[in-house]
C-alpha cells in the first residue's frame, strides 16, 4: 500500500489528519504506529484552533524526522530542515490555497457555528481527505527530490 492510501485510510479510521499523514511514515521515520498517533494526536483541526492544517503538521513531522537537525551544532542538518518546511509549506499552499485550516474550510472551526457548518457540508470527511492527499503529495515530491 502506498503512503497516500495507508493516510487516507488511517483517516477513514477517524483519525486526525495530522496522525494519519505521520502514521503513513512511521517505519521511515522509525517510529512505531502507537507513537505516530500520539504525536500526531494534537495537531489535528490547525491544533483544534483553525490554525496550521493537520495535515501540514503531520509532513512537517515526517519531514522533520527524516531530515531535521539532529543535535545542537548540526547546522547541515538545520539548513535542510529549514529548506525542507519552507518547500512543505509554500508548494501545499500552492496547491491548496493556503496552509491555515480555517482558510482552507471557509469557517471558523472554533466556534459551534463553523464546526456545524463542517459537518453540513461533509467538509471532514469529503474535503479534508482531499488536504491529507495533497499533503502526502507534496512529501513525496521533497523525498524525490533530497534523494537527487
Amino acid at each position: 500500500m502506498d503512503h497516500k492510501q495507508k493516510a487516507l485510510d488511517y483517516f477513514s479510521q477517524k483519525l486526525h489528519c495530522s496522525q494519519s499523514v505521520l502514521g503513513a511514515y512511521a517505519e521511515e521515520c522509525g517510529i512505531t504506529e502507537e507513537q505516530a498517533m500520539k504525536l500526531g494526536s494534537c495537531f489535528g483541526g490547525g491544533m483544534r484552533k483553525g490554525e496550521v492544517c493537520g495535515a501540514v503538521s503531520g509532513a512537517l513531522m515526517v519531514l522533520g524526522l527524516l531530515y531535521g537537525q539532529k543535535k545542537a551544532g548540526d547546522t547541515d542538518g538545520r539548513q535542510n530542515s529549514n529548506k525542507v518546511n519552507d518547500l512543505m509549506m509554500d508548494r501545499f499552499k500552492e496547491k491548496c490555497g493556503s496552509y491555515i485550516c480555517n482558510d482552507l474550510l471557509g469557517c471558523d472551526i472554533t466556534t459551534e457555528e463553523g464546526h456545524q457548518y463542517c459537518v453540513d457540508n461533509k467538509l471532514f470527511t469529503e474535503f479534508c481527505p482531499k488536504m491529507v492527499a495533497a499533503a502526502v503529495d507534496v512529501i513525496e515530491e521533497i523525498i524525490s527530490e533530497q534523494k537527487e
